[in-house]
């Protein structure tokens, strides 16, 4: 605890971050749809370099903008919000740079597995190994925040749920 504030348990952080990915998921389809339509891609793999640059903008735009209000949509439902060190609301600045270094979770597998050309069983297996890995590491940081957090001086605590 810090500034009286309570960092939520490892398990409870990874289950907000399972269901941000699962709402995440109608955010992609939809980006999707949209990039498809507008570029007149028929094929999945046209264009892929392209969309895939437009769903990094999308998701950038969702989470600085949902971050710099401090919550996403499944922060509100695990009760976790997004604060500067010093307890206060972060800049839509602060939240970009927590959403590049954010990428730690998923990058260093995809670029360690990138010149092997592995297959979808094996890259699931590295990626899994590593988002285990940089999740248990945040029990060496005093305040048990993740690095990533810790690097774009951002913090998650506890937030109290809002009365109806």
């Amino acid at each position: 605890m810090i500034n009286g504030a309570i960092t939520p348990g490892l398990w409870r952080r990874m289950a907000c971050w399972i269901y941000e990915g699962i709402l995440l998921f109608g955010v992609v389809f939809l980006a999707g749809y949209i990039f498809g339509t507008l570029s007149q891609t028929r094929y999945a793999l046209d264009n892929r370099h392209a969309l895939q640059g437009f769903l990094f903008l999308v998701l950038g735009i969702y989470f600085v903008w949902f971050w710099a209000h401090g919550q996403t949509l499944a922060m509100k439902t695990w009760n976790i919000r997004v604060v500067g060190v010093d307890g206060q609301k972060i800049t839509q600045l602060r939240a970009l740079g927590r959403y590049v270094l954010s990428w730690v979770w998923f990058l260093p597998p995809l670029a360690a597995v990138y010149p092997f050309q592995l297959s979808g069983p094996e890259i699931t297996v590295i990626c899994t190994g590593w988002i285990a890995v940089w999740a248990i590491l945040s029990r060496f940081h005093p305040q048990n925040q993740f690095w990533h957090d810790v690097l774009a001086g951002t913090r998650l605590v506890h937030s109290a749920p809002m009365s109806r």
